[in-house]
């Protein structure tokens, strides 16, 4: 089943003392999601933003698993930036930095990134369920910023439900669509050449599609050489 929660916390979800959330989410899809990044970040070093970490759980995982790379967890709720922050201290772990701040609408979203006090030039972004609830601005802003950021041969991967060549790949999914646009008429489920040709645009090329449980699956843009 699809995901929709635009903020963790007003869902039900378990609030700990500390702030941290808890998504159900995030014990259904983590390993699966986990095994697609491990093809590319395994025994490698460099700076990966998670955009729209949500509770911080997903982040705190990938740290986990990975410890050789520097992990950057990000959202633009206060809450959300509070949760990350709890599991990241409840984690304790050296390769995980304090949330960024990030408004993906904004093309240039990671204001560290020009200070000098964010990561560098990224290896990979990591983004999941948080195009489809919001509005098209941030997909454009996410690439735009993807494009700008990653270094050569860097990767974007985008997990949620996605539509392919205008139509919805099962029954629960156009349904899923309807309720999305009904709440805002700006939201919707993406489809996969629409985010292709926005990759196009900022150099970043749609090298993969990687089928995942519940009708979910992971789109890899990769950054090319000569963006």
């Amino acid at each position: 089943m699809a995901e929709y929660v635009v903020e963790f916390g007003k869902d039900g979800s378990p609030l700990e003392p500390d702030g941290r959330l808890d998504a159900a989410a995030f014990h259904r899809n983590h390993q699966a999601i986990s095994a697609v990044l491990q093809r590319f970040v395994a025994g490698k070093s460099g700076d990966v933003v998670e955009a729209g970490s949500g509770t911080g759980q997903h982040v705190v995982e990938f740290a986990r698993l990975h410890p050789g790379i520097t992990w950057w967890p990000s959202d633009l709720n206060a809450q959300h930036l509070k949760s990350i922050d709890a599991w990241r201290a409840h984690a304790g772990l050296a390769n995980i930095r304090p949330p960024l701040r990030i408004d993906l609408s904004d093309p240039a979203w990671c204001p560290r990134m020009h200070d000098g006090s964010g990561p560098g030039k990224l290896l990979a972004v990591f983004c999941a369920n948080v195009i489809h609830i919001a509005p098209w601005r941030v997909a454009e802003g996410l690439f735009a910023g993807a494009g700008r950021y990653l270094q050569a041969d860097g990767r974007l991967f985008l997990y949620g439900p996605f539509k392919r060549g205008g139509k919805h790949t099962a029954v629960s999914d156009a349904v899923f669509d309807s309720s999305l646009r009904e709440s805002d008429a700006e939201w919707g489920v993406r489809d996969i050449d629409d985010l292709k040709r926005l990759g196009e645009g900022v150099g970043l090329n749609l090298m993969e599609l990687v089928d995942l449980p519940a009708n979910n699956l992971i789109l890899v843009f990769e950054r090319l050489k000569t963006a």
